[in-house]
Parts: structure tokens; sequence; C-alpha cells
């Protein structure tokens, strides 16, 4: 299919689904006079009207939504045979969009993705960090990396690796240095907490469990977790891997390291295709090698 018709064809179904021109055009990186221009030569060569245009919104006329479903049936099965060409050149091409944890900025993903820009040339990354949830087919996300399988028959999931939970304090907390026997002991304290991780439960040496105290601060970024840990507000339970670092340098330390908190797993996810492309293959391949190692 000619790619500039793709081209117009993306930009019409982009305007249809916001209703806006400047909302479409920042969207797909394109000036508004741009987005204008494509309507209307797909205009001129239908010879009808795709909108219903007023002041502020656009809406799809009649022809506009019959043109709407065959636009998207049209670049499903473009987007298909580029999938299947790519499989068959096996030679990972393409933009590859990631969706990662906010703590994972802070360098767990520079080995992997080292290796995808030196080793692979074709290949050209946009990388999200976050720890917001996230609809990876709709924002087109082709790999997330999560902390949950996906059960929905609507994607795929690969186990990437299994790592330590640590409750920790600043060295220059009053825990850092106190006598603790049980969690118990951490009530007068400030807990900070992600609030999208679940609450834990802590195992003893006398294999008895229980809850950690109350929180009193919870957050949404685990990088900032980690900061304000750092920074003497209270004690929290970090991933080690993101503060390894910070433990070998003595900036963090660990407390009750008898008991025993549940360890994480690391899985990426991917929207469920008939042939995955190769360029999603390698970048899993990268981070299994890497994180096995971490």
């Amino acid at each position: 299919m000619n790619v500039k018709l793709l081209r117009s064809l993306q930009v019409f179904v982009k305007v249809a689904d916001t209703g806006n021109m400047s909302v479409a055009a920042k969207s797909l990186h394109m000036t508004v006079s741009a987005i204008s221009q494509q309507l209307r030569k797909l205009e001129q060569d239908i010879g009808l009207s795709l909108f219903n245009r007023n002041t502020r919104n656009l809406s799809l006329t009649e022809a506009g939504g019959i043109y709407y479903r065959t636009s998207l049936e049209l670049l499903s099965t473009a987007e298909r045979a580029h999938r299947e060409i790519e499989q068959l050149q096996l030679v990972p091409t393409g933009e590859l969009k990631i969706i990662a944890p906010e703590g994972f900025g802070g360098g767990l993903l520079s080995q992997p993705l080292y290796t995808l820009t030196r080793d692979f040339p074709k290949i050209s990354i946009s990388l999200t960090v976050t720890d917001e949830p996230t609809d990876i087919i709709a924002s087109g996300t082709d790999l997330l990396i999560c902390f949950e399988p996906m059960s929905d028959s609507n994607y795929t999931t690969w186990h990437l690796a299994t790592w330590d939970r640590l409750l920790c304090v600043a060295k220059g907390h009053p825990l850092a240095n106190a006598e603790l026997s049980s969690p118990e002991d951490l009530d007068p304290h400030c807990h900070i907490v992600h609030r999208h991780i679940e609450d834990y439960i802590v195992r003893g040496p006398d294999k008895r469990e229980v809850p950690l105290p109350k929180t009193r601060l919870d957050v949404n970024s685990m990088q900032t977790m980690i900061q304000l840990t750092k920074d003497g507000i209270g004690y929290a339970v970090l991933p080690e891997p993101e503060i390894r670092h910070c433990l070998e340098d003595g900036t963090l330390v660990q407390i009750l390291p008898q008991w025993h908190l549940p360890n994480y797993n690391v899985y990426a996810v991917t929207p469920k295709q008939e042939s995955v492309p190769a360029k999603i293959q390698t970048a899993i391949a990268c981070l299994q090698d890497w994180f096995s190692t971490v």
C-alpha cells in the first residue's frame, strides 16, 4: 500500500479519535496546518466531507464513519503485513516502545539498552518510565516491564527475574543503630510505602508472620520513595537491585535482616500477536540475559 496514503489514514483516524486537530497534531508531532492539508486531500480524493466542523470540535459525517471503519481495517492489515515482513527479515527493525517502572530509570536498564543500541542499529527505542498504571494497547506500547503477570488473553507475559526486597533506613536514622527484635519495634517511626504496591507480611526466624506497622507516608514514585528514605524521613521496603549501591556506600542500612520479606518477580508483557516482531524478541532476550546477572 502507498506509504503516503497510509500516513494520511493514520492522520484521519487520529483526528476522528480525538475530535480535535490540535490534539491530533500534538500526538502525531505534526503541525495543525499539515493535519488540515492531509484531511483536505482525502476529502478531495473521495469527493465527500469526512467531518462536520465547528469552532471547537470535529465529528464524523456519514461518509466519514464509513471511511473510518475502512481505514481501521486497512491500517490493521498494513501493520500485520509490516510485522510479518519484520519477522521474515529476522533483523530487529523499527521503533521499540518500552514502558518500565520509574525505579528502573536509576540504571537497571542501562546495560540492556546499551546492548540494543550497539548491536542492532536498525532499532530505535522510545522509553517511558512511570509507576502509574498504563494501558499498553491503547498507548501503542511494544513492551511493558512490570511486577505482575498478565492473565488477560490479549497479552503475552515473559518472566525476566526474581529479586529481593529489603527493609531499610538512612544511616543517620535512629533505627539504623537500634536493637530491633520484631516489626512491632518500628511502630513509633514513619513507614513510607508505594501506593501501587500491596501491603507486606514479614516472616520471622520462628516462622511467625506479622504485618508491618501502619503506613504514615505513601508516594506514587519508587525513586521518590528511595530518596525520602535516604533523607531520613522513615523506613521503607525497597527493591534490592535499585538500592544496592546505597547499601554498598552506607547511605542506606538494612534493618531486621533476620525477618524475611516476600521477593518479587519482574515480567515483560507484550500485546498478543500471531508473530512476535524480531525487535521485541531481541529486547526480551537482552533483558533476560542482563537481569539474570543482577
